[in-house]
């Protein structure tokens, strides 16, 4: 064999580079040739063995004797081929490769005692006192920890490539290491603080991965620091001693030398986080625990443990919070603070890392944590075999006493130590603190031989993470739902089965507010052996958990039975539900978040189909066409409105599931509304015309009809909850008696109304028409010169701002253009409004804010009539309109958001304050269609109830968790708004 074939055998990707490095290591080198096959990448490692080689005192003795040691050679290029890191410290300090040549390296662990005595050691403190201090001068200490440290990271980094130690063995191990270098640490303090030093006694408490003993390479080590005063010492001096002490050790572990650095220390999950002092007494722990610490901050302390400073006083921390954190489930809001802990971390992955993020993303580290964390939450606290600190560990209990299925609970554990054994490769590689599979295919093959991957290793470790990502994402719905079902359900096999008490403990701690009643309910789907029941027991598992991500889990499940009884044997829906993923979950998510939509479901099941296609708003004319075809197959007038009102009802669906689900702008969703009603009253008018001719057997309508859009059904801005404001008009054709035209459209307005505000099986549309003439006292229908004659005659100023959102949108179009032209110079005044009509309308609208508020309501939550929302923006718009419209031609429109922007293109108001004025509008439109959706009736004020004011959140795209982040942003947005109302129309 030549040389180049066999370098190329051992795995050398550069044989001409191999080939000159071996040539430089000369005859010494040859017998380490075939100790390269087993390194992550023997280019790399061979570049380090020459590096080393030039650096040693003594060639010719360092590599004879790793030709005479196989095990050294062995341990020394598996270090120089993973970890770039690593070969610079070798190569600094080249006596440590002597380290190497232990043989007790291959089995035996280094205990805690002996990593913290070496540390010690290194900074002069003598490790057999109870509060060491170092002697060697602090500069110089501090570079002597770090070279120590990393001498130390070494040889437990060649144990764990050359001997394959378990992943929770390094974890371990790395953890203890982290707690010496923190005693170390104090030590170094301790010097420099001096003698006030020996006045307070200081305990250094691990939390996450350093506490839990499951550290990784390179991680921050989460702390919390206790003190106690000593003797006769005042407490306020013992905070002040303790607080130098602390920041000292954390400066110290984390300031970078010419030595490097080791890992930053972070103290932020201390009470009150960075804001909060560093250090503080047990008795103040212990009132900030007990009164104002929030959920989450006992799942941070389920992995506490003393690990550096006064032990004694460690354990009685420990001792402290350890009631708290196993009692913490039975909190309100636990559920809530979970997630929020779960999302904020989320919320921290930059979009272009997500897709190769280990450790946070879909399927990663944290899912697992998580998991296994909420599991021993929720039945820790009657069982003391699963309060384990350590994840595997946990994992394995939770397993062994049966909370996890024997095979799953094996193959999440096959997942998470796969995922944490390629996460310790790739920080390895350069010692850096990333969480990020890399795409370059070098590194990727180097990951893929260190963990064993031989024939195409940057392929074979892509397509194993991508496997366990799935195997956790899997697991994680069925180890958290599935025993819910076994609870209620006579199923065979070796699956979980969690007792009654036990299920409702898990939903409870999932969000659901009324256990026992969601176990009814998944008794009621899940019961028998039927397909129906077969397929819902394997729709469930990913069906609770996305009900338990909405803001009202009880009702999306609740919803979801009454549907399933509906149509649970009807051949597509569970098919649907089955295979269309998509349509599944957004099933969830509307079920648990509005009211509104689950109502329309239940009145439409089969509107779930709708759920898998476009939820965008239909074309007014393609539904307009739909009800006219489906009416007219009707004979009997009723059931051919009933044929419409089914239309609507089904878009208002589409419409409503396109909002909740955030694929629709509001602009697009009032839109939609408004042409829904116009559509909803073209078809009713055609239908109600005919039943009206034939009912007083006439062949020909003795009048024109049409339908004048008011308020926002004018403006085209129509919330869920609005009326359609209209006025009836109508011209008698000519030669008509006008008593008889007057009949024919009264009645043909009456049945409109009647027809479409009646009770029934879908959402009545109610037509408003009080805002005609004469209010409710005038008569229903007018002839179009009876409206001249009345505007031109008794009008009010009032009256010329209400016909500004006229808009002629339905029946007979020469009547429609006729009267939008007969109202255009009443609504536009000619030389605007004179100051006795500007009084006039600030007078009537101070009425209407003092007289209409609704009592017991903040007047700051009130969408329409509070200070900055809807009326008082609108109001402003309309004034300018009244003033200067007959002047500026962009301004005649009925729409608020066009007049606002022909407003500000024609400098009526700045551009700050359009667009102050047009954020304030958008966010009390938003929150006034979300509030409809989400308590399935209208209001104009947000929702005092926290699970409504949560789905109103959602709605809004803010988490469940964000209301007060929804309500600040709503506030500010009208605190600005007001401010721009009172200059432009209070002048």
């Amino acid at each position: 064999m030549t040389r180049r074939s066999e370098v190329l055998r051992v795995g050398f990707t550069d044989v001409d580079a191999a080939t000159d490095a071996l040539a430089r290591l000369g005859a010494d080198g040859e017998p380490l040739l075939g100790h390269f096959d087993r390194t992550a990448d023997p280019d790399l490692a061979l570049a380090g063995l020459v590096r080393l080689a030039d650096a040693v005192e003594d060639r010719a003795d360092f590599l004879g004797h790793l030709a005479e040691d196989p095990d050294a050679a062995t341990r020394l290029l598996a270090v120089l081929g993973a970890s770039t890191a690593l070969s610079d410290h070798l190569v600094t300090h080249p006596q440590h490769w002597r380290d190497l040549t232990d043989p007790t390296l291959a089995t035996t662990r280094v205990p805690a005692f002996a990593m913290r005595a070496s540390l010690l050691d290194a900074v002069g403190a003598d490790p057999g006192d109870e509060a060491p201090v170092a002697t060697v001068p602090d500069a110089e200490a501090v570079d002597a920890l770090r070279v120590d440290y990393r001498r130390q990271l070494m040889l437990l980094a060649a144990r764990d490539l050359a001997h394959d130690v378990r992943v929770d063995d390094v974890a371990a191990e790395l953890a203890d290491l982290a707690a010496g270098t923190l005693e170390a640490a104090l030590a170094l303090a301790r010097q420099h603080v001096g003698e006030d030093a020996r006045t307070v006694s200081l305990a250094v408490i691990g939390m996450g991965k350093c506490g839990g003993h499951e550290l990784n390479y390179l991680s921050d080590v989460d702390v919390v620091f206790v003190h106690e005063p000593v003797g006769e010492t005042d407490e306020q001096d013992a905070a002040r001693i303790a607080a130098k002490l602390a920041s000292h050790l954390i400066r110290t572990c984390s300031t970078p030398t010419r030595e490097g650095s080791i890992w930053e220390v972070d103290a932020a999950l201390r009470p009150e986080g960075k804001a909060g002092p560093l250090s503080r007494t047990l008795a103040s722990h212990e009132r900030y625990y007990e009164r104002w610490a929030e959920p989450w901050e006992f799942q941070a302390m389920l992995k506490a443990r003393p690990v550096a400073g006064d032990r004694d006083l460690g354990t009685r921390f420990v001792a402290m919070v350890d009631p708290l954190v196993w009692s913490v489930a039975e909190r309100d809001g636990f559920v809530d603070a979970a997630r929020a802990m779960r999302r904020r971390v989320v919320d921290h992955i930059p979009a272009r890392s997500v897709a190769r993020e280990l450790k946070l993303g879909e399927g990663g580290l944290r899912d697992v944590e998580f998991a296994v964390q909420l599991l021993q939450l929720v039945h820790g606290r009657a069982d003391e075999r699963i309060r384990q600190p350590t994840t595997l560990s946990a994992l394995h209990e939770l397993t062994q006493h049966g909370y996890i299925g024997r095979k799953d609970g094996e193959a999440l554990h096959e997942a998470y130590a796969f995922l944490r054994r390629l996460e310790h490769r790739i920080q390895l590689h350069r010692m850096r603190r990333t969480h990020l599979v890399p795409e370059d295919p070098r590194v990727l093959r180097l990951l893929g031989r260190s963990l064993g991957f031989a024939a195409q290793p940057a392929e074979e470790v892509e397509r194993a993470w991508e496997h366990h990502r799935r195997e956790v994402t899997r697991l994680h719905q069925k180890i958290f739902y599935r025993p819910l079902l076994n609870a209620v359900a006579r199923i065979a096999g070796d699956e979980v089965r969690l007792s009654s008490d036990a299920a409702a403990d898990r939903l409870k701690a999932l969000g659901y507010g009324d256990p026992t009643a969601a176990l009814r309910n998944l008794d009621a789907l899940t019961a028998g052996v039927s397909r129906t029941a077969t397929i819902q027991r394997a729709l469930l598992p990913a069906m609770l958990q996305w009900f338990a991500e909405g803001a009202n889990p009880d009702a999306g499940l609740f919803g979801f039975r009454r549907i399933s009884e509906t149509l649970g044997r009807t051949p597509w829906y569970l098919k649907t539900l089955r295979d269309e993923g998509q349509v599944a979950e957004r099933l969830a998510t509307l079920l648990a978040t509005s009211r509104y939509c689950t109502d329309l479901l239940e009145r439409e099941p089969a509107g779930v189909r709708l759920l898998g296609g476009d939820l965008q708003p239909q074309r007014g004319e393609d539904v307009v066409g739909e009800m006219l075809a489906t009416g007219r197959r009707q004979d009997d007038p009723g059931e051919a409105v009933r044929a419409v009102r089914a239309v609507r009802r089904r878009e208002l669906l589409r419409i409503a599931a396109g909002d909740v689900l955030g694929l629709t702008e509001v602009a697009e969703v009032e839109r939609g509304l408004s042409s829904l009603t116009d559509a909803t009253l073209e078809a009713t008018l055609t239908v109600v015309e005919e039943a009206v001719r034939r009912e007083k057997g006439i062949d020909r309508a003795p009048t024109r009809f049409a339908i004048i859009a008011m308020g926002r059904y004018g403006g085209f801005e129509l919330s869920y909850g609005s009326d359609a404001d209209v006025m009836f008009v109508h011209d008698p054709e000519e030669g008509a008696e006008p008593e008889e035209a007057a009949s024919f459209a009264q009645a043909v307005a009456n049945e409109l109304r009647r027809t479409l505000g009646a009770p029934g099986s879908d959402p009545p549309l109610e037509v408003d028409a009080d805002l005609r003439p004469e209010g409710r006292q005038g008569p229903l229908v007018r002839t179009l010169d009876s409206y001249a004659g009345y505007y031109a005659k008794w009008s009010e100023v009032w009256e010329a701002q209400a016909l500004l959102r006229a808009d002629a949108v339905v029946g007979d179009d020469g009547l429609r253009q006729r009267f939008i032209a007969m109202i255009d110079p009443l609504r536009y005044p000619e030389g605007g409004l004179s100051e006795k009509d500007i009084t006039e309308i600030r007078r009537i609208k101070a009425r209407v804010d003092n007289e209409r508020m609704p009592r017991g309501v903040d007047p700051k939550m009130h969408l329409k009539l509070g200070r900055g929302g809807l009326a008082d923006i609108e109001w402003t718009v309309q004034l300018l309109q009244l003033r200067h419209g007959a002047a500026v031609a962009d301004l005649r429109t009925p729409r608020t958001l066009a007049a606002l922007d022909a407003a500000r293109e024609h400098g009526l108001l700045t551009e700050e304050d359009a667009g102050t004025l047009l954020t304030a509008w958008r966010m009390a439109s938003r929150l006034r269609n979300a509030v409809t959706l989400a308590r399935g009736k209208a209001a104009d004020h947000v929702p005092r109830d926290s699970t409504e004011r949560r789905a109103v959140a959602q709605i809004m795209g803010f988490s469940a968790l964000e209301t007060d982040a929804m309500i600040n942003d709503y506030l500010k947005a009208t605190r600005r708004a007001r401010r721009v109302v009172e200059h432009l129309f209070w002048g």
